[in-house]
């Protein structure tokens, strides 16, 4: 089972005079890791490095900034698969501290500051959602609201035409019996987009 993790999470090493800043966070996908490492290289101009690792909906990426081919971001990386995550971008911002640690010891010290942030991390079971869609007359509008809500479903855009076409999402688990229940209370009023 995959998991993903709660919140950001940090880590701080210090290796032969070199800082490595650990962080460890849930993200939507490279969208948005994107982002995160270009925040993390405006927030850290003086920065050696900015190396990152990314597992996210079949996403996966590793970049080394800079650093030798091979001895930052695909360490990071497989310490994520190694502890089954997904939906996780992984970074460490490095202060070179004028000794050379050699390829073995950049690779200690970037999993180590992943494997330290991850030590605190609070994991939880990734649950996959999915996107429905129902149409449904005016007076039922209600009653599918509650459903969905008691359902734990988030609601998206709601249309009023001609019917009600209600857009939502719900957990994996959960969708064959919100379906059910729907189909039952809307008494073959209801209608799958």
């Amino acid at each position: 089972m995959s998991l993903t993790l709660a919140r950001p999470v940090h880590s701080e090493l210090v290796i032969r005079k070199s800082r490595f800043l650990g962080t460890v966070q849930p993200v939507a996908g490279r969208e948005e890791a994107v982002a995160v490492v270009a925040a993390l290289r405006a927030q850290h101009p003086g920065a050696a490095h900015v190396c990152w690792a990314l597992l996210a909906g079949g996403q996966s990426a590793a970049n080394d900034d800079g650093e030798p081919g091979g001895t930052a971001g695909r360490p990071m990386l497989e310490v994520l698969r190694h502890q089954q995550l997904e939906g996780v971008l992984a970074t460490v911002v490095r202060y070179f501290g004028g000794v050379k640690l050699g390829a073995g010891g950049l690779v200690r010290a970037y999993t180590d500051a992943i494997a330290q942030a991850l030590l605190q991390a609070e994991k939880l079971p990734l649950q996959k959602t999915l996107q429905l869609a129902c149409s449904v007359p005016y007076a039922l509008e209600g009653m599918v609201r509650r459903e969905l809500q008691a359902a734990g479903a988030v609601l998206g855009e709601v249309r009023h035409g001609e019917r009600v076409e209600i857009e939502f999402a719900v957990t994996e688990g959960a969708a064959a019996d919100l379906r059910a229940r729907l189909n039952e209370l809307g008494q073959g009023q209801l209608a799958w987009l």
